[in-house]
């Protein structure tokens, strides 16, 4: 795999300036306000696996339009007292899976929230278990376009508000340390975690890996492998709303998000990345108003990055954050 972009020092300093609309803040608290009044209390309840050191619940909570979404809830077996909590957001196309897949955080002794992705969770993995309910004008086979030349409409505005009502509800569970919250999640998972850092309340670090959904422009224009193509095919096709399209995408751009956080943030990118280019992940590092940041750089990797290799400096670089 040969490197994908600007060359690391580039990269280090890559800034560049996008589309950011007057009315984002507007737009956004807008958007949760309507969800919010229209929520409902989170439940919650256990499932039976054969696995003696975790416990597994599935968590249903209130989300978009109040619209029920389903999570895990996964935490330590027989633990004592308050759990900081690390909540997940998934990679493109994949769902929150099985009970049993994901036991890194909770071994690590957090409570881990996994959240199902609406209408995702059929291209790799196990699968998901939440639908979403929205039709879409004209649109690409994918998510990416789905109702992409109106902000009010288009797809990401519903899974952002998700994530952020999912980081509201999990703040009332018992057993939970409202003020130990991280975010995580790669790719797609990454870019959500960027969005409802900037957008929620009361989080405390961020953790986004090989994070995608940022800096559209450059991404669309120059890389060749989904899913960005998706809205490459589809402005082939509609070739009079490119303006529209942008315009829409900057309401969901993560570069803009990232200028709104200033909690501790944890990154990382792959500079053999073919899906996700290294200098979409700079323009939204290099936004952060953090005090505390820092990106992890693996030099010969594609969209995988670091793996277990990097969860495991995840853990010790939020056990440091989040004692």
């Amino acid at each position: 795999m040969p490197l994908t972009d600007l060359p690391l020092d580039e990269l280090r300093t890559y800034r560049p300036s996008i589309r950011l609309p007057k009315d984002f803040d507007a737009f956004w608290d807008t958007t949760l306000a309507q969800a919010r009044v229209a929520s409902w209390p989170a439940t919650r309840s256990r499932v039976a696996t054969p696995l003696q050191t975790v416990q597994f619940e599935e968590l249903r909570f209130s989300g978009y339009g109040g619209e029920s979404i389903r999570a895990w809830l996964i935490t330590p077996q027989n633990h004592t007292g308050q759990l900081p909590v690390v909540v997940e957001y998934v990679g493109y196309n994949g769902g929150r899976g099985v009970p049993g897949e994901k036991l890194f955080w909770a071994s690590a002794g957090y409570a881990h929230v996994v959240m199902d992705t609406r209408g995702q969770g059929s291209g790799w993995g196990t699968g998901g278990a939440t639908p979403d309910p929205h039709g879409s004008d004209s649109s690409f086979p994918g998510f990416m376009t789905r109702g992409i030349t109106d902000r009010a409409e288009y797809y990401y505005r519903r899974v952002y508000t998700d994530a952020v009502m999912l980081i509201d509800a999990v703040r009332s569970l018992d057993g939970i340390d409202s003020d130990r919250i991280a975010v995580t999640g790669a790719s797609q998972g990454g870019g959500i975690a960027i969005a409802a850092a900037a957008l929620s309340h009361g989080v405390a670090a961020t953790l986004p890996d090989v994070p995608y959904l940022s800096h559209f422009e450059r991404a669309v224009e120059l890389t060749a492998e989904m899913p960005f193509t998706e809205i490459v095919r589809y402005l082939a096709v509609h070739r009079d709303r490119i303006e529209q399209v942008f315009d829409t995408l900057s309401y969901f751009d993560g570069v803009n998000f990232a200028e709104r956080i200033s909690i501790p943030a944890y990154f990382s990118v792959a500079l053999m990345d073919g899906i996700v280019l290294p200098s979409t992940v700079f323009a939204a590092f290099n936004h952060l108003k953090s005090a505390d940041r820092a990106i992890e750089v693996y030099r010969f990797n594609g969209h995988e990055g670091g793996q277990t290799v990097h969860a495991l400096r995840q853990a010790e670089w939020l056990a440091a954050r989040m004692p």
